[in-house]
């Protein structure tokens, strides 16, 4: 335990000394009015479509758990992150924000090509959180845009619904997060969809329904999710809320009624039941751990400097 906890630290320091150069109003003398256009931009596209918002927050974690928070899961090669079966489901209109707010930018002679493609995507990130009613916070800039962009960067580097806690946490702890940190971010799963394929053997194995999951929940879930059903099918990942950035998915999880493995693991894990049974109660506990969480999550692996470039095109380094 001891060696773990200065493991931990050890990489703690090492994290912060990488996104040492981000601050607050990084483009002040730039481009001073980055967030507001970037908000009109995303709040635009909102308008459209509400896959804006869940399909942007996924982008942004899908991110920045490969290579860093660098906007690499943007590019299109022949070999691109984006194309991995991991992220092939990650959602157009994600994608379709990040470009919608750079041509904003750029539209603007005093930003054009100022501000790197993954520091609008962590705005865009905290636009839709706001948009979705959930809290809003001070964003660190100074990000720069990676060049790197391949399928084999992203193998073993994101959590699988079908993931334990022990699996959750060791992951999450390679980029410095906490267990706390890890079941707030989880709370993103109030938003979104997912597809039937995804969750599909909690409810159709040899076994019968996952003794996890709320009954009548699952046989709703076979309603929507037909056996032999085209896995491409989605449903709401939260059955209550699922437009509402809010602690229902925590209230979901104390009914069984947690989509994934990795969801409903988080309250009969006894490690981690306490935690999700206090945002639970109390939605304000949810927020102040998610604002603080989702900005951990946006320092890591951070190229700054001339460590990394400002695409002049979100999806081809320059």
């Amino acid at each position: 335990m001891k060696k773990q906890m200065l493991c931990f630290l050890f990489l703690s320091l090492f994290i912060s000394s990488s996104y040492a150069q981000l601050k607050l109003n990084f483009y002040q003398k730039t481009c001073p009015n980055v967030e507001s256009i970037v908000k009109a931009a995303v709040t635009k596209k909102f308008q459209q479509t509400f896959v804006t918002i869940p399909g942007t927050l996924r982008l942004f974690f899908h991110d920045c758990f490969v290579r860093g928070c660098d906007a690499s899961v943007l590019l299109a090669n022949a070999n691109a992150e984006k194309d991995h079966p991991d992220d092939i489901s990650l959602a157009g209109d994600g994608f379709d924000t990040v470009i919608k707010a750079k041509a904003a930018l750029d539209s603007n002679p005093s930003c054009r090509n100022k501000v790197s493609c993954a520091d609008i995507l962590a705005l865009a990130t905290r636009d839709v959180i706001g948009l979705s009613g959930g809290p809003s916070y001070s964003v660190e800039l100074g990000r720069r845009d990676g060049r790197i962009s391949t399928k084999a960067s992203v193998q073993n580097n994101l959590p699988h619904p079908d993931f334990k806690l022990d699996q959750l946490n060791n992951m999450f702890a390679k980029h410095g997060l906490s267990q706390t940190d890890m079941i707030a971010l989880s709370g993103a799963h109030t938003l979104g969809f997912s597809h039937c394929g995804k969750f599909s053997s909690r409810i159709y194995s040899k076994n019968g329904i996952d003794p996890t999951l709320n009954r009548r929940y699952a046989l709703q879930l076979r309603q929507m999710c037909p056996a032999n059903v085209d896995p491409r099918i989605a449903i709401n990942m939260d059955p209550t809320t699922p437009q509402t950035f809010d602690n229902a998915y925590f209230k979901n999880l104390q009914q069984g009624k947690g989509l994934f493995v990795s969801d409903q693991i988080l309250f009969t894990d006894n490690r981690s039941k306490p935690t999700v049974n206090a945002f639970a109660s109390s939605n304000t506990a949810f927020n102040q751990a998610f604002v603080t969480a989702i900005t951990k999550l946006g320092r890591v692996g951070v190229l700054t400097g001339n460590q990394g470039e400002i695409r002049r095109d979100c999806t081809l380094p320059n």
